[in-house]
C-alpha cells in the first residue's frame, strides 16, 4: 500500500466520520476509543487538588531544616522505602498520621505471632473484599519482599489450608461483623494442623479490620494509584471517545465524574450556617435538659431503622472496575446488609456499655498480642479528639458534638448503641447527603464516587473532610474489633 493511500480518508466512510485534533493535526475516528487510567487527575487524590497537598520530592526531603509534617513523611519514606498516597493524604494531619504509621508499622514489621508473609496476605485477602486494588497490589510487593510463596497470588486455592479457614471470618468482618459467634473462633483454634493460637488469630483478626477500614479511607478520599497503569493491571480504566493521544498528555479531557458540581455559594455558605445554628441549639437544650433513657433507646431504635432508608445508590454515577482481585475472594456475593432490615429475624442491639474497647476489648487484645491495644488504644484516642476548632471560615468552635455524631453514625449503622448518647442529634447534625457519603464509605467503599464526596459540607476545607474519612475508618475498624474480640471473650468463657 502506497504512502498516500495509507494516509488518506477512504470514500467508504464519511469525511463526518473524522476529525483532526487541534493539537497535533492528526486524522482521528470519531467513534475511536482510548483506554485511559482513570482519574485523570495528578497527585495522591483524585478529589482532592494537588495543591493542597504538599508533595516532597526525594531531594528536597533530604535538606535540612524540615518541619514536624515533613520529618514524618521522611520517617515514613525511609521506613517503606516509598512515599505513599496514602500517606500524603493523611499528612493534612501529622499528629493523627504519626499514630497511624506506628500501628500499622507494628502489627507489619514488628515482632508479634504471625509470620511477615502471612501478614501482607491477609493484607491482600481483606482489601480484596472491597476490590481495593489500590492495597492488593501495594500487598503483593510487600509479600513477595518478604519472602512469600509466588504461587501463593494466583489465588485462595493455591494457599495453605489454614490460610483458608480465614475466609469466613474475613467476610463476615468485612461487611456483617455482628454475625461473628464463638463457634467461628472455636471452629479456629481448634486442634488440628491447620489450627489459629488465640495470639496468631488476634493479630490476624487486627490486621483483617485495618485494612477493611484503611480500604474505606482509600476510596473515600479517592487515593489515586501508584503505579504506571500500562504496566500493571488491576486499576480501574474507563473508555474515551474523540479525542487524541496528545489530548490526555496534556489533560485536556474534562471527566464529568471528575469534576465538581456546580452548587451555588450563597447556597452552601447558609448551609453551613444552619448547621452551625443547629450546634448551638443542642447544646443549649443539652443543658437544659437530658433526655430520659427511655427516650434515648427510642431515638437510637428510630435512627437505626432511618439508616436503611439511606440509600447509596442515590448517585447514579457510573462505577466501571476492571480490577481483578477475584482470585483473592471467596463467595464474592456476600455484602454488608442493613443490621436493622425490615422483616427479618430482630438481631440484639450490641450495648457499648456491656463490651467495651476500654474496658474489655482493650486489655484482650494486649494480653494476646502484647503492645497493639495501646498503639491502637492511642489512634482511636486521636483521632476521635483531634480537633482545631475550626469549622470552615469559623474559628475557636467546639466541634466535640459533630465528631460525636459521625463516630456514633457509623456504629449505629453497625448495631452499636451508646446508652449515654441522644442519637437525636444525629439527624440534626448530618444532613442526607453526608449520611450517604458515609453509608457509602463505611460499607460499601468501592462505590463512592467524587461527586459524592464534593456533594456534603461545601464550603469545608478538603483537610476537615478527610478529618471525617479518618473518623469513620477508625470508627468502622473499632465497631469490627469489638464484634470480634468478644466473640473471643465468650469463647473463653
Amino acid at each position: 500500500m502506497s504512502r498516500g493511500s495509507a494516509g488518506s480518508i477512504g470514500s467508504a466512510a464519511s469525511a463526518s466520520e473524522y476529525r483532526v485534533c487541534s493539537n497535533c493535526r492528526k486524522v482521528l475516528r470519531q467513534e475511536k476509543r482510548i483506554r485511559v487510567s482513570q482519574p485523570l487527575t495528578r497527585g495522591p487524590s483524585a478529589f482532592i487538588p494537588e495543591k493542597e497537598i504538599v508533595y516532597f520530592a526525594p531531594k528536597v526531603m533530604q535538606a535540612s531544616g524540615l518541619n514536624e509534617r515533613t520529618n514524618l513523611l521522611v520517617e515514613e519514606y525511609s521506613t517503606s522505602g516509598r512515599l505513599d498516597n496514602i500517606t500524603q493524604v493523611m499528612s493534612l494531619h501529622t499528629q493523627y498520621l504519626e499514630s497511624f504509621l506506628r500501628s500499622q508499622f507494628y502489627m507489619l514489621r514488628m515482632d508479634g505471632p504471625l509470620p511477615l508473609p502471612y501478614r501482607h496476605y491477609i493484607a491482600i485477602m481483606a482489601a480484596a473484599r472491597h476490590q481495593c486494588s489500590y492495597l492488593v497490589n501495594m500487598h503483593v510487593d510487600e509479600f513477595l519482599k518478604t519472602g512469600g510463596i509466588a504461587e501463593w497470588l494466583n489465588g485462595l486455592e493455591y494457599i495453605p489450608q489454614r490460610l483458608k479457614n480465614l475466609n469466613e471470618i474475613n467476610k463476615l468482618l468485612a461487611h456483617q461483623p455482628w454475625l461473628i459467634t464463638k463457634e467461628h473462633i472455636q471452629k479456629l483454634v481448634k486442634t488440628g494442623e491447620n489450627n489459629w493460637s488465640l495470639p496468631e488469630l488476634v493479630h490476624a483478626v487486627v490486621l483483617l479490620a485495618h485494612y477493611h477500614a484503611l480500604a474505606s479511607f482509600v476510596f473515600g478520599s479517592g487515593i489515586n494509584p501508584e503505579r504506571d497503569p500500562d504496566t500493571s493491571n488491576g486499576f480501574r480504566l474507563i473508555a474515551v471517545n474523540k479525542f487524541c493521544v496528545c489530548d490526555l498528555a496534556n489533560d485536556n479531557i474534562e471527566n464529568a465524574s471528575l469534576t465538581s458540581s456546580n452548587f451555588g455559594i450563597a447556597d452552601s455558605l447558609s448551609e453551613l450556617e444552619a448547621l452551625m445554628e443547629r450546634m448551638k441549639r443542642l447544646q443549649e437544650e443539652k443543658e437544659e435538659e437530658e433526655a430520659s433513657q427511655e427516650e434515648m433507646a427510642t431515638r437510637f431504635e428510630k435512627e437505626k431503622k432511618e439508616s436503611l432508608l439511606v440509600v447509596t445508590g442515590a448517585f447514579d454515577d457510573e462505577m466501571v472496575s476492571t480490577s481483578d482481585v477475584s482470585r483473592y475472594i471467596e463467595d464474592p456475593g456476600f455484602g454488608y446488609k442493613d443490621f436493622a432490615r425490615r422483616g427479618e429475624e430482630h438481631l440484639p442491639t450490641f450495648r457499648a456499655q456491656d463490651y467495651t474497647w476500654e474496658n474489655h476489648g482493650f486489655s484482650l487484645v494486649n494480653r494476646l498480642y502484647s503492645d497493639i491495644g495501646h498503639l491502637l488504644d492511642e489512634k482511636f484516642r486521636m483521632v476521635y479528639n483531634l480537633t482545631y476548632n475550626t469549622m470552615a471560615t469559623h474559628e475557636d468552635v467546639d466541634t466535640t458534638m459533630l465528631r460525636r455524631a459521625l463516630f456514633n453514625y457509623v456504629h449505629c449503622m453497625f448495631g452499636i448503641r451508646y446508652d449515654d448518647y441522644d442519637y437525636g442529634e444525629v439527624n440534626q447534625l448530618l444532613e442526607r447527603s453526608l449520611k450517604v457519603y458515609i453509608k457509602t464509605v463505611t460499607c460499601y467503599p468501592e462505590r463512592t464516587t467524587k461527586r459524592m464526596y464534593d456533594s456534603y459540607w461545601r464550603q469545608f476545607k478538603h483537610s476537615e473532610k478527610v478529618h471525617v474519612n479518618l473518623l469513620l475508618m477508625e470508627a468502622r475498624m473499632q465497631a469490627e474489633l469489638l464484634y470480634a474480640l468478644r466473640a473471643i471473650t465468650r469463647h473463653l468463657t
